[in-house]
């Protein structure tokens, strides 16, 4: 990535940071907030978040009405799709569900199909825009803060993270409501470092230093010439001589002072390499599978990153209105790379503290509509992966039925009378409640976390 590129996506990271919100942020009192150091420590919790942008069906995870849906469905899905074929545990075999029973059985999935919203449903609230705004800020009132500023405040107040911790929180998308900053205030050390699936440096003024040229390479005239920059060796130790005489806060001396080994730092963390994964190795010529491969060589490098969050760039979005056919490709490869990143946590000894979340903003009907695609529903998966220390994996949780009494526009599936089922607020509330907080429905409107 070029430096002028990188300095894009930090400035989209910290607008998301920083910017206030235009509507009056509710003030949330984090002394209300219990934290239990035990559970945390038990836990030692590192996730990746994973959010479908569009909202993403949920047939992919669940087909049990599928014999229903495509009597009742205004086109026909045999004629459209390639196969329908459903798995042992419901999955859409030809749309990941291959790899979705293999994780199963590893004990390393548990796919709640029963993340449905009465309060959207009766409050008609489909749009992109005010859900995404919800789920990030696991609240229905959107001046709230984001998931990860609360847990950024909560974790700072309970001495988890503090000035010296390294790059505690990471944004791999740039600009998000997980960071949303509602009425609180971070601290500007601890706001969220954005990086990219190349891990480029975003400490290194790229420019070598004097003593990292060899001998040979110091003979040659313009040794120190850089392309991009010009910067050479005198000029950085000007700027870090500078820094410190002109400064008179002591915090920002010491940020410049930290300059050359955070930098040092993340530059061993991108030189790391995955080990050998055999048949489950990453897919190649993927962005979404390098950012995935990424984050866990952060987290599993750094033990100070606590939350990485990321979308599913590379693979297309999650809007399936028309064409629905490509839904099932780019589920193929998502799955393929989400069971790639197990063999690498087990590779690694971590798939105990290191989990991966995967949810959306909404799911579809299951109507498939004259443009051969699904329009916006309410009822989506919530997938959890790895995170052994605090969940018990449960494969496939949650029965569902097929509401089919209104216009063929109406089909979807909703929650079957008795199962299991969540708002999609306690996806947030579980996000809290694994890193310690015994009362997440206190920052998630009274709903609390998923069972683990």
């Amino acid at each position: 990535m070029k430096r002028r590129n990188f300095i894009k996506l930090s400035l989209a990271t910290c607008g998301c940071l920083v910017m206030p919100n235009v509507a009056t942020a509710s003030t949330i009192d984090y002394s209300q907030v219990n934290f239990d150091k035990s559970v945390y420590d038990a836990n030692v919790p590192q996730i990746i978040m994973v959010y479908l942008y569009g909202g993403a069906s949920q047939l992919c995870g669940n087909l049990t009405n599928i014999d229903e849906i495509k009597k009742k469905s205004q086109s026909s899905y045999d004629s459209y799709f390639r196969g329908i074929t459903k798995t042992a545990n419901g999955f859409w075999q030809e749309a990941g569900g291959t790899h979705m029973e293999d994780m199963v059985a590893n004990g390393d999935m548990t796919l709640f199909r029963t993340c449905y919203s009465k309060v959207r449903e009766v409050n008609n609230n489909k749009s992109h825009g005010s859900c995404t705004n919800q789920n990030q800020r696991g609240s229905f009132d959107e001046s709230n803060a984001g998931i990860v500023t609360n847990l950024t405040n909560i974790l700072s107040n309970n001495d988890i993270v503090d000035e010296n911790s390294v790059m505690p929180f990471v944004s791999m998308e740039g600009d998000s409501n997980f960071y949303a900053p509602g009425s609180s205030t971070v601290p500007s050390y601890l706001k969220a470092v954005g990086l990219n699936e190349n891990l480029d440096n975003p400490y290194k003024r790229y420019v070598r230093y004097w003593f990292e040229y060899t001998s040979d390479e110091r003979s040659v005239d313009g040794y120190n010439d850089n392309n991009e920059t010009g910067f050479d060796p005198a000029f950085n130790k000007a700027m870090n001589e500078m820094a410190q005489t002109k400064n008179l806060n002591p915090k920002i001396k010491a940020a410049f002072a930290k300059q050359k080994p955070l930098s040092n730092f993340i530059g061993e963390i991108s030189d790391t390499t995955t080990p050998d994964l055999g048949d489950d190795a990453y897919p190649t010529n993927s962005a979404f599978a390098k950012t995935l491969e990424s984050s866990i060589k952060v987290l599993a490098n750094n033990p100070d990153t606590k939350v990485i969050t990321m979308n599913t760039g590379g693979l297309g979005g999650w809007d399936d209105h028309n064409d629905a056919r490509n839904y099932v490709t780019r589920c193929e490869a998502f799955y393929k790379t989400l069971k790639s990143s197990m063999a690498h946590l087990e590779a690694l000894g971590k798939k105990n503290s290191i989990s991966i979340m995967v949810f959306a903003e909404f799911g579809r009907g299951v109507n498939l509509n004259s443009a051969l695609g699904w329009d916006h529903g309410n009822l989506q998966n919530f997938i959890v992966l790895g995170g052994k220390n605090y969940f018990t994996h449960r494969g496939a949780v949650g029965e569902t039925i097929l509401d089919a009494t209104g216009s063929v526009n109406r089909l979807y599936m909703k929650p079957k009378d008795g199962t299991e089922q969540y708002e999609h607020l306690s996806i947030a509330a579980t996000v809290y409640q694994v890193f310690g907080i015994t009362n997440p429905e206190f920052l998630t409107d009274g709903y609390g976390a998923v069972t683990l």
